[in-house]
């Protein structure tokens, strides 16, 4: 099953070169995991509800464990306080869902145990 890292993104007026720099070697770490960007900063965006002011990156991946392992992995850790030092936000690893996913199923499940716990 897929998995992804999402990235909500504070960046600053003016990015510093650590920044560039960042950017510039994060693909490097992500090859031998499999990862590679489906959304990186989306400055071009329609927001149809809310508020949205941060740079989102959607980075997928083959699985969790190679989501965790990227994350975790010495090369990635040289590189995160380049964008940490001068961009706050959150980060997180997330499961996809499998082909044939099927939100009414989930939501049935969700009901059922929300009225065995009633």
């Amino acid at each position: 099953m897929p998995a992804y890292a999402l990235g909500n993104l504070k960046p600053p007026a003016v990015l510093d070169d650590e920044v560039f720099t960042y950017m510039e070697r994060i693909q490097a770490t992500l090859d031998p995991f499999g990862g590679r960007f489906l959304v990186h900063g989306a400055p071009a965006r329609e927001v149809r509800e809310g508020e949205w002011s941060t740079a989102l990156v959607v980075i997928g991946f083959p699985s969790m464990d190679h989501a965790r392992d990227w994350y975790d992995s010495e090369a990635y850790q040289e590189l995160i306080p380049l964008r940490t030092r001068h961009m706050a936000g959150d980060v997180l690893l997330i499961d996809g869902v499998a082909p044939g996913y099927d939100p009414a199923a989930t939501a049935a499940a969700l009901r059922a145990a929300q009225t065995t716990h009633s």
